[in-house]
C-alpha cells in the first residue's frame, strides 16, 4: 500500500502550484522586500537609517497583511497540503506497527533479470 496523496496535491500539482518550500520562500521574499522599500523612502527622507529600519518593521507588519493576501492565501492551503500529507503518512506507519496493514510496495525496478537468482541453502548455486 503506497502512502496515500490529498487531493489537493495532486490538484496542486496539475494547476502548476509551487510546493511549500517555494511558498514560503515567494511570502518570506515579498515580506523582506516590501520592509526594505519602507525603509528605504524613509531613509531617502531623511530619517536616519536605524529609524527607518525599525519604523519600517512595524508598518510592514500590517501592510503585508492587505498588500500579501493572496500569497498569504496560497501559504495557507499549501500548509494544509502539507500537514494532511503529513498525517496520512503517519497514520500509514502506525498502521503498519500495529500490524493492520502490510508495508507499502516497494517500487518495481523494472524487469527480474537484475534480481540474484536463488541459491540453495548450502550456498551453491544450482542453476
Amino acid at each position: 500500500m503506497t502512502s496515500p496523496t490529498p487531493p489537493q496535491a495532486a490538484a496542486r500539482a496539475r494547476a502548476g502550484e509551487p510546493g511549500l518550500a517555494a511558498t514560503v520562500a515567494l511570502y518570506t521574499l515579498a515580506r523582506l522586500g516590501l520592509l526594505a522599500v519602507i525603509a528605504l523612502v524613509l531613509a531617502v527622507a531623511g530619517v536616519p537609517l536605524l529609524v527607518a529600519l525599525l519604523v519600517a518593521l512595524i508598518v510592514a507588519l500590517p501592510l503585508s497583511m492587505v498588500l500579501f493576501r493572496g500569497l498569504r492565501v496560497r501559504l495557507d492551503r499549501a500548509l494544509a497540503v502539507a500537514n494532511a500529507k503529513r498525517s496520512a503518512e503517519r497514520e500509514s506507519l502506525r498502521a503498519q506497527l500495529r500490524g493492520d496493514v502490510g508495508p507499502p510496495p516497494v517500487p518495481d525496478a523494472g524487469t527480474t533479470a537484475d534480481a540474484p537468482k536463488p541459491s540453495s541453502e548450502d550456498g551453491t548455486d544450482r542453476s
